[in-house]
């Protein structure tokens, strides 16, 4: 029913899709029959209640026909009368019912199994019937029995194929572990590379930890260093030294630069490869180098002037220039005479305190740190400093939005 007290259909199946064995699977939402068996899909998010007698729906139903994806499984459809053996009975059970719970708001999951114990009946000649006692046992003790009921993996690479990295992240965070580590193995390093920093530390833990030595290396090459640097950091030390040796020296390099630091200063949380120009670079050289297509935005809104060399640790850090700044003068002015000289850098060692509060002065996306040579040796972004103020699981919460998210907006 709707918020109006008005009948919308009839409840018909349950979409769940899976997770891991140690996790329940999650309920995407409800499949429901209006007339003439039209069926149509109604997200848990726009679910308000449920009790024995009725749902209660909220916002407006989209009435497009259910289609359900491969990576998805219906309850009734695919677990109901499904056989599982338990080691207390020599005899096959079926599944017969099953139990969901509220974990959080509007974010349901498969809680309980009901099984019925299956036996030969002369009746329905020698086939399994009905009859038998009853049992109630938690999802995980049958989980492992079930086997995969999701989406080949090969149907799943295809559509990751166009997805961005949070999406991918997302898809990854809602399977089993073992079905995460056979798709991770099967994306390419630059895709897998850019999901991973969007994942939650114990995830990219588990992930990196699941791949050979080699392809683990050559996806932390291609991670943004400062991710990087943090996901080495969480592994135990051996294993992340041999990491460290199988990548490319200069890479590994840049790496063990920022290892040296605490995490929450601007060394720990900084980026070692800002755009660098010199002193008599232009406006129109400056902005070749921010049209890069694999630069952030919030590393192109900023431009470091400094001595040669020009890799971090750089020769004297000169100034910073905004690329705002660039987009208002000719091509041909020289980039020098353009810095913001009311910008002073942040210290290598300052505290994340003190860059919260240097980022809010300012109004900043892009910070440059030195050391004390006065070299730069980096740069800060305003999601490294946000990744060190949200709380620490705020990665899994966010996927698990973005998936209601996404259950809400469904429009199938």
């Amino acid at each position: 029913m709707d918020d109006a007290g008005d009948t919308i259909g009839k409840l018909r199946d349950v979409l769940i899709t899976e997770r891991s064995l140690s996790r329940p699977p999650r309920v995407k939402g409800l499949v429901v029959e209006l007339f003439a068996r039209h069926r149509i899909f109604v997200p848990m998010a726009r679910v308000r209640s449920i009790d024995a007698v009725q749902i209660i729906t909220t916002g407006v139903v989209n009435t497009r026909r259910f289609a359900r994806r491969e990576s998805e499984t219906l309850v009734a459809e695919d677990l109901f009368d499904q056989q599982v053996s338990r080691p207390s009975s020599p005899a096959p059970w079926v599944i017969f019912d099953v139990a969901m719970h509220q974990v959080r708001n509007r974010d349901w999951e498969i809680s309980e199994v009901a099984l019925r114990e299956s036996t030969r009946s002369r009746r329905f000649g020698g086939a399994f019937g009905r009859r038998g006692q009853v049992a109630i046992v938690e999802w995980s003790d049958i989980a492992a029995l079930l086997g995969s009921y999701g989406q080949a993996t090969e149907q799943l690479l295809a559509e990751m194929e166009d997805m961005k990295p949070a999406d991918v992240a997302r898809e990854l965070h809602d399977l089993s572990p073992t079905r995460r580590s056979d798709v991770a193995s099967a994306l390419d390093d630059q895709k897998l590379a850019d999901a991973l920093g969007e994942l939650p530390e114990d995830e990219q833990v588990q992930l990196i930890q699941a791949l050979d030595v080699e392809r683990a290396a050559g996806v932390l090459e291609e991670m943004d260093a400062d991710d990087a640097a943090d996901l080495i950091n969480e592994l135990p030390d051996e294993m992340a030294e041999v990491l460290l040796a199988e990548m490319e020296p200069e890479e590994a390099k840049d790496l063990r630069r920022l290892l040296t630091y605490e995490e929450f200063t601007a060394g720990g949380m900084m980026t070692p490869e800002p755009v660098i120009v010199p002193p008599d670079a232009t406006v129109a050289d400056a902005l070749a180098l921010v049209r890069q297509e694999e630069l952030s935005p919030a590393l192109a809104a900023m431009i470091f002037v400094c001595r040669s060399p020009l890799e971090t640790p750089t020769g004297r850090f000169v100034g910073a220039v905004h690329i705002q700044r660039l987009l208002r003068e000719p091509p041909s002015e020289l980039v020098s005479g353009l810095i913001d000289s009311d910008l002073e850098p942040l210290d290598d060692q300052a505290d994340l305190h003190a860059v919260s509060r240097y980022f809010a002065t300012y109004n900043l996306v892009n910070a440059p740190v030195v050391d004390k040579a006065g070299r730069l040796i980096g740069a800060v972004t305003v999601d490294d400093v946000l990744d060190h103020v949200l709380p620490e699981d705020w990665r899994g919460d966010q996927l698990d939005a973005m998936s209601s998210s996404a259950d809400a907006g469904d429009n199938r």
